[in-house]
């Protein structure tokens, strides 16, 4: 009896967990966060309302991350969105120790050494703002409308492969999100699976 009680409180731990990394549903309010950049400078998520953002997770040492941005996939995205006046934050939640944490030197020397174009590279060490997106893998995108609300969340795109050769090929659920939001159009595709490398969040 009281090994079924324990599997049972087990089993209730686990089913809690999972959910605390579900991600909020499309159409909620996005959960507002502070976060420091390379640079020291904090970017709060309320202070860019009334702005579509963009949120991607990630791990300059995961291959599908490398996918987009060795094929400067990511960086011709970050260019043309953020050139029509879309906000996008790059977030590095993995923990200190950890595969793809970086110091805010080390994220200085990425974005130059890869030539980005988002708007801040944040850093998230301690992994609150990716628990609380419920961000599982490196990419992971968010798509954020000027009310603040979800509008997508999911992959970055159809192939979940880590070759740079099927991007062409491939449905860019971002672009295609992104494109319907800017001119006022529900998105159509709002919740995809995402794919990449886990992020490895710090051990509550």
């Amino acid at each position: 009896m009281n090994t079924k009680i324990m599997l049972t409180v087990f089993t209730s731990l686990i089913a809690t967990a999972v959910f605390a990394f579900d991600p909020p549903p499309v159409g909620s309010a996005a959960p507002d966060f502070s976060l420091a950049d390379a640079s020291g400078k904090t970017h709060s998520l309320s202070q860019y309302k009334g702005k579509t953002v963009v949120l991607e997770w990630f791990n300059p040492e995961c291959p599908f991350v490398k996918k987009h941005y060795g094929s400067g996939n990511m960086q011709k995205l970050q260019e043309e969105y953020t050139g029509k006046g879309i906000v996008w934050l790059t977030i590095d939640s993995n923990a200190p120790g950890t595969e793809g944490n970086l110091s805010p030197e080390q994220a200085e020397k990425i974005t130059t050494a890869w030539k980005t174009h988002q708007t801040a590279l944040l850093l998230d060490p301690e992994g609150k703002v990716g628990r609380a997106y419920g961000a599982k893998n490196t990419p992971n995108m968010v798509v954020i409308n000027p009310e603040g609300k979800i509008a997508y969340e999911g992959a970055i795109d159809s192939k979940a492969t880590p070759n740079p050769a099927d991007i062409p090929n491939s449905t860019n659920y971002v672009k295609a999100a992104l494109d319907e939001s800017l001119t006022g159009k529900p998105v159509s595709n709002p919740t995809t699976k995402p794919y990449g490398c886990s992020v490895k969040y710090k051990s509550s």
